[in-house]
């Protein structure tokens, strides 16, 4: 009997101990997924706070949990499930699927761009148009979804390629912990920024000459700050609707495109060797940019001319 206990507890300490095991190796691929795709959870960050530009200080911070509840919703019911199907039964349906993607952040960009050139977009326009800020407001979650939508499935994919080797529930866990961590690191920082103002006031009249020289600091700082967020938005869904096409052609074989970008970036690298990877990357993300903005521009165009038929 003795002898039958210690067995027992020698399987349940075996038990156990491979579970622990088990939770550790999806701690560390959860981790590796996660920094695979920080490149895209840069991208995200950089887009999002233009979603609450122009908007009143107060409904800041509700905007942001609403589309960051929007992409947990977006991660867990639609991306999770679909990139789990993907995987076991239509691995090949995934590239096409991120092309079309990509085209639609190409076409935003686009977009943003066209407004930019014909005098921007007036906020007070867009308002009487919706005729209630609650209206504006919802517009605006709405659109952030969207995007964040590409981002995500962006971001899900390299997490999905980089554990498509691991169990089934494997796969289910790590993307269950990057979807929540991404999540709550994107959108508490695009908290914080649009944020940076009312802690710097906050600062400011603070005791403290450092504090309140700090805090000016902050608030003189926010403006140019979401300039150049609103620039560097655009930029990086050109460059990831552009990555993600390339991404695609490749994939399918059609390399003229892809191998030119990739030469153009070995080109360089080999020209500039003391900076060959950052050469390298710039070049490839120049080259994304490119594809992304000749795409976003003849969906725009053909779009438009729909418009007018």
């Amino acid at each position: 009997m003795p002898s039958g206990l210690i067995a027992l507890l020698d399987d349940v300490a075996g038990i156990v101990k491979l579970t622990a095991t088990s939770l550790d190796d999806v701690a560390a691929a959860a981790g590796k997924a996660g920094s695979k795709a920080a490149g895209v959870v840069i991208d995200d960050t950089a887009v999002t706070p233009r979603y609450v530009m122009g908007l009143t200080p107060d409904r800041e911070l509700p905007i942001i949990w609403k589309i960051a509840k929007g992409s947990l919703r977006n991660k867990l019911l639609f991306l999770l499930p679909a990139a789990l199907v993907l995987s076991a039964f239509a691995p090949w349906l995934l590239p096409p699927l991120l092309m079309l993607g990509g085209a639609f952040l190409c076409f935003e960009a686009a977009e943003k761009l066209l407004e930019a050139m014909q005098g921007g977009h007036d906020l007070a326009e867009e308002a009487l148009e919706t005729h209630s800020s609650k209206e504006l407001e919802d517009r605006k979650v709405s659109g952030a979804i969207r995007t964040d939508f590409i981002l995500s499935g962006e971001i899900m994919a390299i997490a999905l390629g980089t554990v498509a080797a691991e169990p089934i529930w494997e796969q289910a866990i790590i993307l269950l912990v990057v979807a929540f961590l991404i999540t709550a690191g994107v959108y508490g920082v695009v908290g914080f920024i649009v944020k940076m103002d009312d802690i710097g006031l906050h600062l400011a009249e603070r005791r403290s000459v450092g504090t309140r020289a700090l805090g000016r600091a902050m608030v003189k700082a926010m403006p140019v700050l979401m300039r150049i967020l609103s620039v560097v938005g655009t930029a990086a869904m050109l460059w990831v609707g552009g990555g993600l096409i390339v991404h695609g052609l490749h994939e399918f074989h059609w390399d003229l495109i892809p191998g030119a970008i990739h030469h153009l970036a070995a080109g360089a690298a080999h020209a500039l060797p003391a900076v060959a990877p950052v050469v390298d990357w710039v070049v490839n993300a120049l080259g994304a940019g490119i594809v992304g903005l000749v795409v976003g521009g003849i969906v725009v165009a053909v779009l438009h001319l729909f418009k007018k038929h």
